[in-house]
Order: structure tokens, then C-alpha cells, then sequence
């Protein structure tokens, strides 16, 4: 059983699980309490769709792992390539069912992003930049699902836009970080095939393009002053983060995260205070 456990990695289902709840806070706000069982549900699936996503991603990398991280529990042998097949399959199928007793709009994502996690694992991870736009946009679309799970679909789509754009970038970032060891691996990644400073520079529009979207939900919304003041600030963070990405990419990481976390921040103070 633990190496069921270590397959499916509960901590980052529980981190996904939170971000749902994140959603429903950002798009219920004061209101939140009257969807308990909505809540209930797309936190449940949020951590079985990412439970499966983390099986299949396993299961596909076996092979890599066998030389690169053999203590898995896969290429150790401890679990069968079936076995970890099936558990992905069977988690995925738990998500779908689940997100139809939230609403159509649940059901359509958990679907959405079940396949995508398979078509990331199998293909998408290896290609250039294609690769950073999904988990930017499985990233944004918890907080998408948690807003369509009470029904407040248009501020977390405002979120979803931001997240996925702040994270497109930051995963860039990290390849550019990583690019010795991605090319003694024989990767492909967009700094790789682009070179460093192109791969900046693609990097920046994506961040600000978030940056520039940010003040959506005090036009869209009745998000005020708290939220003007901390998006601001973390717009700052992120902005600051993208200076320094070609010298000092790994800083431009930390601060691009430290960015986004503060506007996650800025997101749920506006829901409360709105």
C-alpha cells in the first residue's frame, strides 16, 4: 500500500485539492458556506484526477525512471506497469463520475484534464513548449474547476488566464534553469531548440501578459482597493522577476513564484472584502 501511495504523490493531490478550494473561495467569497457539498465533491476531484495524473505520468516514464530513478516503485518492481495503468484509469474514472454530481461545466473539465494528464505523460511533456502551456493551463483550470463548482465561473476564469500565463513563463524559466542537465538528458525544450535569450524573451510576454490582466476583476467584478494594492504588489514581483531571467534564472524562478503567490493572495482578499 505505501507504494501505491508514493505512486500517486497524496501530498501534490492535496495541493491540487486545495487549489479547488481556492477557487470556490475566490468565486463564492462571503457565500461560500452554502456550497459545502459542491466543495466537498471538487476537492475529491481534484485529488483523484491529480492522483491519476501522477500514475500515468509514471507509468510512462518507467523507462526513464529505470535509469534515472530506480528506487520508484515501478521500475523497482514493486508495482506492474499494469497495475500502475489500471490505478490511473480507474482514479480518472472516480474524477469524471464525481465532477457529474457537481454540474455539466465540472464534468466537462475533469474529462478535459483527465485527458490531458495522458496526452502530457505520453507526448505533450516531450515537446517544445507545448509541454509548459498544459501544465500552465492544469494549473490554472484548479482554480477554474473550484469557480465552476459554485457556479462563479467568470472571476476564476480571470484567475485561470492569470495563472496559466504566470506559469507558462515561470516553467520556461525553469527550463532555462535546467538546460545543462535537460541536454546531457537529450531533452528538447523551447532554450534548447531557441536558445536562452529568445526563450527570455517569450518567457517575459507571458508574464506580462498576466500583468496586464490583472486589473480584469475590479472591471469584471466588485474586487476594490485590498485587491488593487496586493495585485499591484505581486505585478511588481513579477516584473522584477523577469529583468533578471537570462543572468539569474534560477532567482527569476523564486521571484515569479514568490509573484504568484502574492496575487493568489490578492485574489482572496478580494473575494472576502468585495
Amino acid at each position: 500500500m505505501t507504494d501505491y501511495f508514493r505512486l500517486i504523490r497524496p501530498l501534490n493531490c492535496f495541493m491540487a485539492g486545495v487549489a479547488v478550494l481556492i477557487g470556490c473561495l475566490v468565486g463564492a467569497g462571503s457565500g461560500i458556506i452554502t456550497y459545502e457539498s459542491q466543495i466537498a465533491l471538487a476537492f475529491a476531484v481534484g485529488f483523484v484526477v491529480t492522483a491519476g495524473g501522477n500514475a500515468i505520468n509514471d507509468f510512462c516514464d518507467a523507462k526513464i525512471d529505470a535509469i534515472n530513478k530506480p528506487h520508484r516503485p515501478i521500475p523497482s518492481g514493486r508495482i506492474s506497469p499494469r497495475s500502475a495503468f489500471a490505478l490511473a484509469i480507474s482514479l480518472f474514472g472516480i474524477g469524471i463520475v464525481l465532477s457529474y454530481f457537481i454540474n455539466p461545466i465540472c464534468f466537462l473539465i475533469a474529462a478535459a484534464n483527465s485527458l490531458l494528464l495522458m496526452g502530457y505523460a505520453y507526448k505533450l511533456k516531450r515537446t517544445v513548449l507545448w509541454g509548459n502551456v498544459s501544465i500552465g493551463y492544469l494549473t490554472g483550470s484548479t482554480f477554474l474547476f473550484g469557480g465552476a463548482a459554485v457556479n462563479k465561473i467568470v472571476i476564476t476564469f480571470i484567475l485561470f488566464l492569470l495563472a496559466m500565463l504566470a506559469t507558462v513563463g515561470r516553467e520556461i524559466v525553469k527550463d532555462i534553469e535546467d538546460i545543462k542537465g535537460d541536454k546531457k538528458e537529450g531533452l528538447t525544450t523551447l532554450p534548447i531548440s531557441a536558445g536562452v535569450k529568445k526563450s527570455a524573451i517569450i518567457a517575459s510576454a507571458f508574464v506580462i501578459m498576466a500583468v496586464i490582466l490583472s486589473p480584469l476583476p475590479i472591471v469584471l467584478s466588485n474586487f476594490g482597493i485590498s485587491y488593487l494594492a496586493t495585485v499591484t504588489l505581486a505585478d511588481v514581483i513579477l516584473l522584477l522577476g523577469i529583468t533578471i531571467i537570462e543572468k539569474y534564472p534560477a532567482r527569476s524562478s523564486s521571484l515569479l513564484k514568490g509573484g504568484m503567490m502574492v496575487a493568489l493572495l490578492a485574489f482572496i482578499v478580494g473575494a472576502m472584502t468585495g
